[in-house]
């Protein structure tokens, strides 16, 4: 299901559409030298053989599926509560799914600094991509809280709040990821249209809505070929919940496009690795039934159609609730065990 096809230039295809640098240019000169990370990664964008096309009547199944069955979910949240809307979004969804118990309590988000950091540290990315010349991260980082703290938004007004000590954490955790960014992709070519932070939403209309934020998407939507690339860029270590974000983007992205992302990467960019899956038709009804069930797990507990489940896990290490929790500090001792 992977591309190494070439363009109608001659040059290298990677992300499904012109070349990125390492490759030759259209005019045939030498683009940038690569270093080993980013030849690793242009390695991983890159398509090879065929062309991945699905089924027109497979996406047009997928579709009514998903319309018919948010139909009955919406109608049961209108029973609750007529002006009720529910904005579904991968971290709901994988908390929902999780121990619920938590989801219910993490309700009220608030910014901190680990959040913070990658929001501003994609919106440096997201300058870079079209800055002339060849910035440097710390560069972008400032432009990129200059911008957020001037605008009218949540964590704009959290930046603008900010003491000088927390700034100044704030803009070295950013920049970390910035250059980290930049020694791991290589410089990526305008004409695989690359975007940051790339919001996606279905339906258009309705009181439950599927919507979502991409680190990445490279690629475009063309005919009925499958060219997008859809990335997410991560700290730490891999876990299970960040395929199934990256398969509940590629859900949306198909619904709203009627063309499913050739490929979806976790790129962990402590690591300098990628865990990369190509998309397949089991894998975005799998996404669907996994998005419909936590739907439904949101709307039954709206509803006090039954009692929370505690769910023991990863998250039990930061639970608001963890003092009080017999369950996660049983869970917590055991691991500390190993």
């Amino acid at each position: 299901m992977t591309e190494g096809t070439k363009s109608t230039a001659g040059t290298a295809a990677t992300a499904g559409t012109a070349a990125t640098a390492g490759t030759e240019s259209t005019a045939g000169t030498a683009g940038p030298v690569l270093n080993p990370i980013q030849a690793r990664t242009l390695e991983m964008l890159r398509r090879r053989g065929d062309p991945v096309v699905f089924d027109p009547a497979m996406i047009d199944d997928l579709r009514r599926d998903a319309t018919e069955a948010l139909a009955q979910l919406e109608a049961r949240l209108a029973a609750i509560d007529t002006n009720a809307d529910l904005y579904v979004s991968k971290h709901r969804l994988s908390s929902i799914l999780g121990c619920e118990v938590q989801a219910l309590a993490d309700e009220e988000f608030a910014w901190n600094p680990a959040i913070a950091g990658g929001q501003v540290a994609h919106r440096a990315i997201q300058l870079g991509l079209n800055w002339r010349g060849q910035p440097e991260p710390a560069q972008l980082v400032d432009e990129a809280l200059a911008k957020l703290s001037d605008e009218e938004t949540s964590i704009g007004d959290w930046i603008a709040g900010l003491g000088e000590a927390d700034r100044s954490d704030l803009r070295g955790e950013a920049t970390e990821r910035v250059t980290k960014f930049m020694e791991c992709f290589p410089p990526l070519d305008q004409r695989a249209r690359p975007m940051t932070e790339a919001r996606l939403q279905w339906p258009l209309s309705g009181t439950i809505v599927l919507a979502g934020k991409v680190d990445l998407v490279i690629g475009r939507v063309t005919d009925q070929e499958s060219r997008k690339v859809i990335i997410d860029l991560k700290t730490g270590r891999p876990r299970p919940q960040h395929r199934d974000d990256l398969r509940f983007y590629a859900l949306i992205e198909t619904l709203r496009s009627g063309v499913p992302p050739r490929k979806l990467a976790s790129y962990y960019l402590d690591a300098a690795d990628a865990e990369v899956e190509d998309v397949t038709e089991q894998l975005l009804r799998s996404a669907l039934r996994r998005t419909l069930d936590g739907i439904d797990a949101l709307i039954a507990l709206r509803a006090g159609e039954r009692e929370p489940v505690k769910r023991p896990g990863g998250p039990c290490h930061w639970c608001p609730l963890q003092q009080d929790c017999d369950e996660g500090q049983t869970y917590l001792a055991e691991r500390d065990e190993y």
